[in-house]
């Protein structure tokens, strides 16, 4: 797994996977494995799952990577504190799971808190037939 910065302010977590890398198959199992993880962890919640390719592929002046195959996002919330309002900025989180030619990409923001970002963490490692 990788640690970088997009856009030279967003820090990131990226783990790229080739298809022997994985036991999983799809985007959807990858998906089905996370939301596991989240209704087992005590202070995470599932919210939804979005269809990310779909909706852009639906829209009018779409710009799509050719070598995206599929892209879904698993949102949930990890709610520990709620200590300002202003926390909710930054909520909830979201991991991104895309499927290439080559095999799978999972990226998420870091999270503000060490909790969460270790969950994270190791849901993604995870999905290693081997740790990476």
């Amino acid at each position: 797994m990788k640690q970088s910065l997009i856009q030279e302010k967003y820090p990131i977590f990226v783990l790229a996977l080739e298809r022997a890398e994985t036991r999983f198959t799809s985007v959807d199992q990858i998906i089905e494995y996370l939301h596991r993880c989240i209704d087992e962890h005590p202070a995470a919640r599932f919210i939804g799952i979005f269809d990310h390719l779909a909706h852009t592929q639906s829209l009018p002046a779409r710009q799509v990577d050719p070598q995206v195959l599929a892209a879904k996002l698993i949102i949930f919330c990890f709610g520990i504190t709620l200590s300002d309002p202003q926390r909710l900025a930054i909520r909830p989180r979201s991991i991104g799971v895309a499927e290439t030619p080559e095999g799978f990409v999972i990226s998420f923001m870091e999270p503000p808190m060490p909790i969460a970002n270790a969950a994270m963490e190791s849901w993604a490692q995870g999905l290693c037939s081997e740790v990476v």
